[in-house]
């Protein structure tokens, strides 16, 4: 079982979630963390303060050691897959093969409108996202790169130096659509995360995403399977009830989703009461 946790970089003070990080990385049962791809904040009022995912995490790769580092997940449509190869193993370098990039389509109308990057309708989004999906592959694994496709043209696309970790840093994509998005999942993904339901649900898309991996060819078991658990501050147990009904119908990455950064000291206990129940 993989252990992560997760915080918001909302509505907060950049002291209160470099204290989070700096004690998760002292916490054993902490295999890595995350932080969100959002320019505004996603919960409360959307006009508060919100750091920047792919800055921030650089700087918390740079006070941390041992943690593995991601965003769950990056917006694909915010950042070209050729940029985002090379922001990539960029930061796989400087962090010492500590990253895992987490991709999503994207959701969030508000902020992409108002910073002049409007998303397309759900279905071409999710034909932009395999294609991006692909492209960014090919630019860990190849020399050159010419791409003439629907939304992304490349020519003579060099990445050097490649990431660290080979042939790419593990993949997680976020999602659940049935038909199209847990079939991307199949082809592309290393984890797949589930970002909040019920576990009745979560086994459910499991099977979706057996059979899409029984189409494309795929070992369901090579596909890690990953879930927010969201943390009740004011009771590790019922968090650590939480967790182990996923894990009892097949998650193998719990992601502890910490709602504020205003208690460092909440992630040693509730990482403590998980263990605990999951035996």
């Amino acid at each position: 079982m993989r252990i992560t946790f997760k915080t918001k970089p909302e509505h907060t003070s950049w002291a209160a979630m470099e204290d989070m990080w700096r004690e998760a990385d002292r916490i054993e049962h902490f295999d890595g963390g995350w932080l969100y791809d959002h320019f505004y904040p996603i919960y409360g009022e959307k006009d508060g303060p919100c750091f920047e995912g792919w800055t921030a995490l650089s700087y918390l790769a740079g006070i941390t050691e041992r943690i593995r580092l991601g965003l769950m997940v990056s917006c694909v449509p915010y950042r070209g897959p050729a940029l985002l190869a090379n922001m990539v193993a960029t930061f796989d370098h400087f962090s010492r093969g500590r990253l895992d990039v987490g991709l999503g389509m994207g959701w969030y109308d508000d902020e992409a409108d108002a910073y002049g990057m409007s998303l397309l309708p759900v279905p071409k989004r999710i034909t932009q996202f395999e294609e991006a999906c692909g492209v960014l592959k090919r630019m860990f694994t190849e020399d050159v790169v010419d791409h003439e496709g629907t939304y992304y043209n490349l020519t003579a696309a060099r990445l050097e130096p490649k990431a660290i970790q080979k042939p790419y840093p593990p993949i997680m994509i976020g999602g659940t659509g049935e038909k199209r998005m847990l079939k991307i999942v199949a082809r592309h993904a290393d984890d797949w995360n589930y970002p909040g339901g019920t576990p009745e649900d979560f086994t459910h898309k499991m099977n979706v995403l057996d059979a899409h991996c029984a189409d494309v060819g795929r070992n369901p078991a090579d596909i890690t399977r990953s879930c927010h658990i969201f943390v009740d501050p004011a009771e590790p147990s019922a968090t650590a009830d939480s967790a182990a009904s996923y894990a009892a119908v097949g998650a193998n990455h719990l992601c502890l989703y910490f709602q504020s950064n205003d208690d460092p000291s909440l992630l040693g206990k509730t990482a403590d009461a998980v263990v605990a129940a999951l035996g």
